[in-house]
């Protein structure tokens, strides 16, 4: 097995100002890949520090994904650390500096002296192509260890890993089939209750059963090698089961991509209004790029739910749209759904804790509610099914 690890840099990233998203990036890429992540360190931009981590990971790591340093600014430190660590000078690469004048000519800017230091490599280090950025990335052998240094702007290092540097490990490396991993995402069941349903589950040699909490939903994940998909198939079939009415997709797609998906072979239009969730229904539904003919945002007031349905079926006429899907205000715990159709209105009152829950997270609950109020009457389910932990305190079908 090829020992794999991720050295990310930056005091931005070490103090936590920015979310280290290319970390877990590369760590799910990777896994797909057959090549899981073994360690992860982050260090600050301190020139000491990065060389003495570089030099004590080379004895330890295959490979070595080194994340950020390779800008123009002092506090960018990577390709003077690789050489320092290496006992190397840095080198002006002559192809890259052009290629870096061309880069804003073409934009009709000129470049600053400061972005010569991006061209400057360690004397032993391969160039790594960057198409889509001035700063280049480069390889280097370090003892056992080969090392790819790169830039940390996200559209600039996927398209380095996915286009060099994947490819360069394929040449050098055996690389071991893929894992399978089989998922499903549930809501309104707890972890516990889950996890109790599923510990009795024999699993074959190298499968693990996973948990992902990630409020208001849990991931279900059977993870093992490409040896024991067949043993795994077998097994997922009781998941299911487990999972039961709380089961609301598999695999990756997400669930806004699949109520899209369905309201697209249906020739169905959406109507929203909200008001508790403030456009987070509408958010998540337009970056599916789902049919929205209306979406509102607004005030919130209490309401019975008969004055919610009649307001979802008003919504619905009023915009000729195949369905109307509200979200209410708050009022003294209590919160109001409906859902108008062809057939009818379906309308829910859920009552939260308010003192449990932060105002994002019960946001959060409230549009995973909606949507799959929604997914329900598009897999022609019974809309007003048990939800789990979440209290459904009056549930009406108004014709």
């Amino acid at each position: 097995m090829i020992n794999v690890e991720m050295l990310s840099t930056g005091d931005e990233v070490l103090h936590g100002q920015i979310t280290d998203t290319n970390a877990a990036w590369l760590a799910d890429f990777f896994f797909n890949q057959g090549l899981p992540l073994t360690r992860r360190n982050t260090v600050g931009d301190s020139l000491e520090s990065l060389v003495a981590i570089l030099r004590e990971r080379s004895e330890h790591a295959d490979v070595l994904i080194v994340n950020g340093g390779l800008g123009p600014t002092s506090d960018d430190l990577s390709a003077l650390a690789a050489a320092t660590a290496a006992g190397e000078e840095l080198v002006l690469h002559e192809d890259w500096l052009t290629h870096m004048e061309q880069f804003f000519s073409e934009r009709g800017r000129v470049m600053a002296p400061s972005n010569r230091k991006q061209a400057e490599i360690p004397a032993s280090a391969e160039l790594v192509d960057n198409p889509v950025g001035t700063a280049c990335g480069f390889a280097l052998k370090l003892n056992r260890c080969l090392m790819f240094f790169t830039p940390g702007v996200p559209s600039e290092f996927k398209v380095m890993v996915e286009r060099e540097i994947l490819p360069r490990l394929r040449e050098r490396f055996t690389l071991p089939s893929p894992p399978v991993c089989l998922r499903l995402t549930t809501f309104g069941r707890s972890e516990s209750d889950l996890a109790q349903s599923l510990d009795h589950l024999p699993l074959p040699d190298g499968v693990v059963m996973g948990y992902r909490s990630s409020m208001p939903i849990i991931e279900l994940k059977l993870t093992g090698p490409a040896t024991q998909r067949d043993a795994m198939l077998a097994l997922w079939p009781e998941v299911q089961r487990v999972a039961g009415e709380s089961l609301i997709f598999e695999g990756t797609e997400g669930l806004p991509a699949l109520l899209v998906r369905h309201l697209r072979e249906k020739q169905i239009s959406l109507t929203l209004s909200e008001q508790f969730t403030s456009g987070l229904v509408a958010l998540q539904l337009s970056r599916a790029d789902a049919p929205l003919l209306v979406s509102e945002v607004l005030p919130s007031q209490p309401e019975t739910l008969e004055q919610s349905a009649r307001w979802a079926a008003e919504l619905r006429s009023r915009h000729l749209a195949g369905l109307a899907l509200t979200v209410g205000g708050m009022d003294d715990e209590h919160l109001n759904f409906a859902l108008a159709t062809p057939q009818g209105t379906h309308a829910l009152r859920v009552k939260f804790n308010t003192s449990r829950h932060s105002v994002v997270v019960r946001q959060e609950v409230c549009a995973m509610m909606a949507l799959n109020m929604l997914r329900r009457w598009l897999l022609d389910k019974e809309v007003t099914s048990e939800h789990g932990w979440i209290n459904v305190v009056e549930s009406q079908f108004f014709a």
